[in-house]
């Protein structure tokens, strides 16, 4: 299992219930085949530049060990959902 980094920016006007849901499937996919270390909710920032006329966007960071099955699963959902506005995932150093 390889170590990783995963920031989340969801659109700023989802509510917190759909956000809450979404980041637990999210989070289901990566806990499948991987664990979880530490999650941190950076919550409402500003954006650098604008994205779809939008100014800010809720982060969440997450670090994990997962298999790289997991993490193309983690993508492919992430791609497909209506509240995430985007996502990276960066493979960290051994």
């Amino acid at each position: 299992m390889n170590k990783y980094e995963v920031i989340i920016m969801f659109y700023p006007d989802v509510e917190e219930e759909k956000r809450v849901s979404v980041f637990e499937r999210l989070k289901g996919i990566l806990e499948s085949k991987g664990t979880i270390s530490n999650v941190d909710e950076w919550g409402l920032r500003k954006l650098a530049y604008e994205i779809e006329y939008y100014k800010e966007a809720y982060y969440i960071l997450v670090e994990f060990e997962a298999d790289p099955d997991a993490v193309k699963e983690f993508d492919r959902v992430s791609k497909i959902s209506d509240s995430v506005m985007r996502h990276m995932v960066v493979r960290l150093d051994k």
